[in-house]
């Protein structure tokens, strides 16, 4: 047996799509199934694989280079000839791969220059809650986080990978550059605080902004920290540009740093317990002296038996003799001095238990030490106290202490490289956030056992001269802590001035957010470039704001929206119980991922309100953005099945009843015909369709084609309703005929509650001109399907001619022709029109038609007060139409002419095809109802018949409006007898016959239809030559002309009449509207 390869044409078997596989190769296609017993299947070959390739693919998956490539991009030069060099299996295990890693994402600044300043401002049991806090929230994110990274294989990317697959790439971009922008001025924080160091504690002397005040030196050292920060950014952006694997060398040396850091710490703790170690703080009274200028904490000292000032009593006194003029306090109070260190067993433990807050400038005091209070403070600003730099709250440390908790992502991102990334990520991370808590929470508890409350509550160690508080508690000496934090906080910086600018460009090449499209470039080896100069360009707004304590609540709130989403994204999963979502990771629960989410949502504005606020609307801004502006993504996210569950929800509730009126809005269901080339014929129908709409309700646009379901495309249709800015859906129906698919359309389109109420179509212009009668007996069909269906029709006329969206009508009018009642559709139209900028200018005319025995102006007035009920604003006019009842009766002989029943009671149904007993009530009926409602008086209406009872409105709305009872009966109106033949009448005479003949009205009606041809055509006729002449010469300068639609005849043989009566009713008007109610209220005058 001879296999041949053949290509597989559209329509028959599956057509080409992507590999879902990663590393998908085509090289050795030809050959997939050469030998195979497998011909059945050879066609489908392309999109469904054999199992056996199948299984080759996935054993041998490797993923692409790590935060270089998104993972889904195909690889172009797979499929080339040449030799492909071996990929070398990742190898890394959840040690090094994870644990390591986020061990020194997670240890940091913080913990170095200010867990002690925050355990002794908030003292232990706040700062314990502090910290569990923020560990608790980050141990949240990491359950949630190993849940979405073991569900499948993950790609390179961490948190915006995850976030955007699981999200959708509205949340995923958002979330994505919010954690950049985290990233970005992390890499402030950690040349901040490398600076910091520097200059606090290793060369002061370098300082190159001097105060010669002590007031002036805040502001002298945030100078200093802006030059040398922007120094040190510059040259770390160099060394990222030139090679990232310089970095990547230096990365155990940082870890070696903070580990070692950590273990001083540690054997400093267990060493003052026996021995402390001697770092004297001074107290002048009960307030700490800052120990930088004098070296005894003495007043007065003996030298060779005379007594003489010290070094501090200069500091206090304008001249170094006893008898100078010194400061009031320094007077009062005697000099002390303490330990800064008691040690492990001293007790001090219960002094820092709890918190001392206060504004800036305030004093550190140790509160159980004597002082004389001092009358005049004013001076104290000069002199060499400790005092705070800042206010302190407690809110204020949350947001200063959470970026201690971040880097957790660190493992995830580096999944690419790892053995096995299902099993070493939560282990790796979790364990990581166990480690660092325990880490934090025994710091908490040691430095409020071994440190004085004075010396803690001291921000950069004035009273222990100059030195690192954290370092004075190590050992062996206090440059292991400083030397280890300033290369921690340098490869610190290093790192996030990597990863942030992979970052950018992984959004970028995402094409998810059109205008950061420049930032996927970069060097030939994928270095990115631009995105490394934007980050720099960033850091540096972190960098001039100079302070650590401003820059490190602004990158908590970037962290923490984040973490939010990652939370949100597991708890949405969870819940939906979407297919795909089969995490190998079990211990996680949706209430978990929703305790997380709210955790982090409280500890944004615990931190901040006010950034918490501006990183909401940043987010919200990208995010409507990406919704506007981004490119289609469809990555089988949670939103989206979450708008399927709402949807499905939504539809069920909607299908337990129908809506009311005051709900009721026109759901649309627009048939379009299209020409030979599959093209929109009436493109202008849909741009009416959106100015009627605006964007609210259902639209569906529907149309047929002639043919099998194998040839249907929608392409055309959808690209016009772009075109048009139409939002709704596109629902194309292949028929064998056009008459059968719009059949099927008008019954099946929509979904349960959603479906359309009012059918939309144009007029078939060129009915006149078609060699056969299709169009026309499909147009007609179509308007007595739409009215079996009880649903609304509107039928434009000369379509084209409508404006289009980008049109400005000017002054001009809507002129409504309200002949008959259809629910207050005709009223409805209008309002909704002018709502649409298009027609915002144009104002509203009712016209109405009073008969011969109707009150005229009570009718106006009536109506007037309707419109006002229903708080729209409209002109009235009212028109009377005794010229054309005159001319219906003097068409002919009166013997074959003239029927019995009233004129008034039969030319509204001549044209209006009012039903079995006329039920379609006239205009009077419809003010005296609204008038009735208004004054809550039962008054009798009228109707086409008025021999029965006057019955409510909403009963009257709710008859059948077609003519059901096809069997025919005699004629009552052709009673000619000598005795009712009158060739003049009177309108007494005319009265008498009307009353007498009005029991045998409603039959005349009924059967009007089986009248000879001559007699009900001429009369159809007539009345629309006269109501035509009254529309053209009141309305033929209005914008747009709204008039009640006539029924069908229900002979079928008077079809080609009917369109005649249609075309002539309608002839000299350029924009019209036929409308026909679907037989309900659709206004209400109530509230």
């Amino acid at each position: 047996v001879c296999f041949l390869k053949s290509s597989v044409s559209p329509g028959d078997g599956m057509p080409k799509e992507n590999s879902p596989f990663i590393n998908n190769t085509d090289h050795d296609k030809g050959s997939l199934y050469d030998g195979k017993n497998l011909a059945l299947f050879e066609e489908e070959m392309d999109s469904n694989p054999m199992v056996s390739s199948l299984l080759n693919k996935l054993a041998n998956y490797t993923n692409l280079t790590q935060g270089v490539k998104e993972h889904e991009e195909a690889d172009d030069d797979e499929g080339s000839a040449k030799t492909k060099k071996p990929v070398k299996s990742p190898a890394l295990g959840t040690l090094i791969g994870v644990y390591l890693p986020c061990l020194q994402n997670i240890l940091g600044v913080i913990l170095f220059l200010r867990l002690t300043w925050i355990v002794g401002t908030a003292g232990i049991m706040e700062a314990l809650a502090i910290v569990f806090m923020t560990c608790s929230c980050t141990m949240l994110t990491a359950i949630s986080m190993s849940a979405i990274a073991t569900n499948g294989v993950v790609p390179a990317g961490g948190s915006y990978y995850m976030i955007s697959r699981s999200l959708g790439p509205e949340f995923g971009g958002a979330v994505g550059l919010c954690f950049y922008l985290g990233t970005t001025f992390a890499g402030s924080m950690y040349i901040l605080g490398t600076i910091e160091i520097l200059l606090t504690y290793i060369v002061p002397s370098a300082a190159i902004f001097k105060a010669d005040k002590k007031e002036d030196e805040p502001e002298a050292l945030l100078n200093n920290m802006r030059v040398y920060g922007t120094c040190c950014l510059t040259l770390m952006s160099l060394v990222v540009f030139v090679g990232v694997k310089y970095v990547n060398k230096l990365a155990l040396v940082f870890l070696a740093c903070v580990i070692l850091s950590i273990l001083a710490i540690y054997a400093g703790v267990i060493k003052s317990a026996f021995e402390p170690p001697d770092f004297p703080v001074c107290l002048l009274g009960n307030r700490t002296l800052k120990n930088h200028n004098f070296d005894h904490c003495l007043k007065t000292m003996e030298v060779d038996n005379v007594t003489v000032t010290t070094k501090l009593w200069s500091l206090f006194c304008d001249s170094p003799y006893p008898n100078a003029t010194c400061n009031k306090y320094f007077e009062l109070n005697n000099v002390t001095e303490i330990q800064g260190i008691p040690g492990l067993t001293s007790g001090v433990i219960r002094d820092n238990m709890w918190g001392d807050y206060g504004p800036n400038g305030m004093l550190v005091e140790k509160k159980d030490q004597l002082s004389v209070p001092a009358l005049d403070t004013s001076q104290d600003i000069n002199m060499p106290y400790v005092a705070n730099d800042i206010t302190t709250f407690f809110t204020l440390l949350v947001g200063i202490y959470f970026p201690s908790v971040t880097g957790i992502m660190a493992g995830s991102n580096r999944s690419g490289d790892l053995r096995d990334a299902q099993k070493s990520i939560p282990i790796g991370t979790i364990m990581a956030i166990a480690t660092t808590t325990f880490i934090y929470i025994s710091s908490v508890v040691l430095f409020g056992a071994c440190i004085e409350g004075v010396v803690l509550r001291d921000k950069f160690g004035d009273s222990v001269k100059g030195n690192l508080v954290i370092g004075i508690l190590a050992w062996p000496s206090p440059w292991v802590i400083v030397i280890g934090s300033f290369f921690s906080c340098c490869g610190a910086g290093l790192q996030s001035l990597t990863g942030a600018p992979r970052l950018l460009q992984a959004i970028a090449r995402d094409g998810i957010v059109p205008f950061l499209q420049v930032f996927g470039h970069g060097k030939a080896n994928g270095e990115p470039t631009w995105a490394l100069l934007l980050t720099a360009g960033i850091c540096e707004i972190g960098i001039l704001i100079a302070s650590l304590d401003a820059v490190a609540p602004i990158l908590s709130m970037f962290f923490l929206m984040c973490y939010l989403f990652v939370n949100l994204a597991c708890a949405l999963q969870t819940l939906l119980r979407t297919p795909n979502w089969r995490p190998r990771f079990k211990f996680y629960h949706w209430a978990l991922s929703f305790l997380g989410a709210s955790l982090c949502l409280s500890l944004m504005f615990i931190s901040s309100w006010f950034y918490a606020l501006v990183a909401m609307l940043i987010a919200g801004c990208i995010y409507k953005y990406i919704e506007y502006r981004g490119a289609e993504k469809e990555w089988g996210d949670g939103i989206r099945g979450l708008s399927l569950n709402a949807a499905r929800y939504a539809l069920i509730r909607l299908e337990e009843a129908p809506p009311h009126t005051k709900n009721w809005r026109p759901q649309l269901l627009v048939l379009l015909n299209l020409d030979s080339d599959h093209v929109v014929k009436h493109p202008r129908l849909l741009s009416f369709c959106t100015q009627l709409k605006a964007g609210k309700g259902l639209t569906i646009v529907g149309s047929v084609l002639e043919g099998t379901f194998m040839t249907k495309e929608a392409e055309n249709i959808k690209s016009s309703m772009t075109t048009e800015r139409t939002k709704g859906f596109c629902h194309v129906v292949a028929s064998s005929n056009l008459r059968d698919g719009f059949s099927h359309l008008i019954q099946s389109a929509g979904l349960g509650g959603m479906k359309h109420n009012t059918v939309l179509m144009a007029w078939p212009g060129t009915w006149k001109q078609a060699t056969d009668a299709v169009s026309w007996k499909n147009f007609i069909e179509t308007v007595r399907e739409t009215t079996a269906a009880h649903q609304a029709l509107l039928v434009a006329k000369n379509v084209d001619s409508f404006p289009t969206n980008a049109e400005r009508l000017g002054e001009g009018t809507i002129d409504v022709w309200w002949i008959v009642h259809d629910g207050g559709l005709l009223m409805l139209l209008p309002f909704l029109l002018r709502q649409h900028k298009v027609w915002r200018k144009c104002k509203m005319r009712i016209f109405t038609v009073a008969n011969m025995d109707d009150n005229s102006i009570q009718m106006k007035k009536d109506l007037q007060m309707f419109l006002y009920h229903l708080r729209l604003d409209a002109e009235v006019e009212v028109v009377e139409m005794v010229s054309l009842v005159s001319m219906l009766w003097v068409l002919g002989p009166p013997s074959t002419h003239l029927p019995k029943c009233s004129l008034y009671d039969l030319w509204p149904p001549l044209l209006f095809g009012c039903d079995v007993g006329g039920h379609v009530p006239q205009i009077q009926s419809i003010t005296d109802e609204s008038r009735s409602s208004i004054r809550r008086k039962n008054q009798t209406g009228a109707s086409c018949s008025e021999s029965g009872p006057s019955r409510p409105l909403q009963e009257t709305q709710e008859e059948e409006v077609v003519p059901s009872n096809p069997e025919p009966h005699p004629p009552p109106c052709a009673d000619t007898g000598p005795d009712r033949v009158h060739m003049t009448w009177t309108k007494d005479k005319f009265l008498t016959e009307r009353n007498r003949n009005r029991a045998e009205a409603n039959m005349g009606v009924r059967d009007l239809f089986n009248m000879k041809p001559n007699q009900s055509n001429v009369r159809r006729m007539h009345t629309a030559v006269r109501l035509n002449e009254v529309v053209v010469n009141r309305s033929q300068g209005a914008h747009l002309v709204l008039l009640n639609m006539p029924g069908p005849p229900k002979n079928r043989g008077g079809d080609e009449n009917y369109m005649e009566f249609l075309e002539v009713l309608l002839e000299g008007l350029n924009r019209v509207l036929l409308v026909r109610g679907g037989g309900r209220e659709v206004i209400t005058i109530y509230s």
